[in-house]
């Protein structure tokens, strides 16, 4: 287990970006159904979420549903709107627990009704907190963000809100991204092995460090956050200097 000794040391980076993959090849690899991997994995994102707590991370951010994944079989999609309506009440227990603030980022309008109100429930419920901000992307793709903003400031535009001008800059156009006011992410952490970013914060993750662990989500735990945030620590961090 890593210890509090373990971490005295070492540099805790603000925002942790996390690509939660494996949850179907974890559950095949048993014999189990895919639906079992993501029961199994929502249980370990409750778990991170208070390992992130504790060791003292400002915001944690994972991937939860992409804009792509509405493409998976009826069944599952239908099984992950069951997982959400279960784990959004878990969360809320989890995050007043834990002094966590809860954001979610993505298009939500697609959710059902019911999915909308229980998001608006946990970032309302739990916006007073001063601990640790979890982000949690649901219905999301980097594409997706990026052009939602730029038609946000292009309605800015329109109205007379903004001026379009050589002046404006990119912390001009991060403010109409999900992520307004937020750090970029310090550190992505990808599981499963895989080797892409999976339309995931495509704007935000232009300079984070990435580790990379072949562990499938479901087996993810607060060892190897801690082995990523030491390789974090191993990192020199340029952000295209010398």
């Amino acid at each position: 287990m890593g210890t509090e000794n373990e971490l005295k040391d070492l540099i805790i980076p603000d925002h942790v970006a996390i690509i939660m993959d494996g949850n179907g090849r974890w559950a095949k690899k048993r014999g189990l159904p895919r639906t079992f991997g993501h029961r199994q994995g929502c249980t370990v994102v409750e778990r991170t979420v208070e390992d992130a707590a504790r060791i003292g991370l400002k915001y944690l951010t994972v991937y939860a549903f992409s804009t792509e994944n509405w493409k998976r079989s009826e069944d599952e999609v239908g099984a992950l709107m069951q997982l959400f309506r279960y784990y959004m009440v878990r969360l809320l227990d989890v995050a007043v627990k834990n002094n966590v603030r809860v954001k979610m980022i993505g298009d939500r309008r697609r959710f059902p009704e019911d999915i909308i109100a229980g998001i608006d429930r946990l970032e309302n419920d739990t916006k007073e907190a001063t601990g640790l901000t979890f982000v949690i992307a649901v219905n999301y793709g980097g594409r997706d963000e990026i052009r939602r903003a730029a038609i946000k400031f292009a309605e800015d535009v329109k109205a007379g809100r903004r001026e379009a001008s050589e002046e404006f800059s990119e912390d001009d156009f991060s403010e109409y991204l999900d992520t307004a006011h937020m750090p970029y992410p310090d550190l992505l952490i990808r599981t499963s092995g895989e080797l892409r970013l999976s339309n995931f914060l495509l704007w935000q993750l232009a300079y984070s460090e990435i580790y990379i662990t072949d562990l499938y989500w479901p087996d993810f735990n607060r060892d190897e956050l801690i082995n990523a945030i030491k390789a974090y620590n191993k990192r020199n961090r340029r952000f295209g200097g010398v």
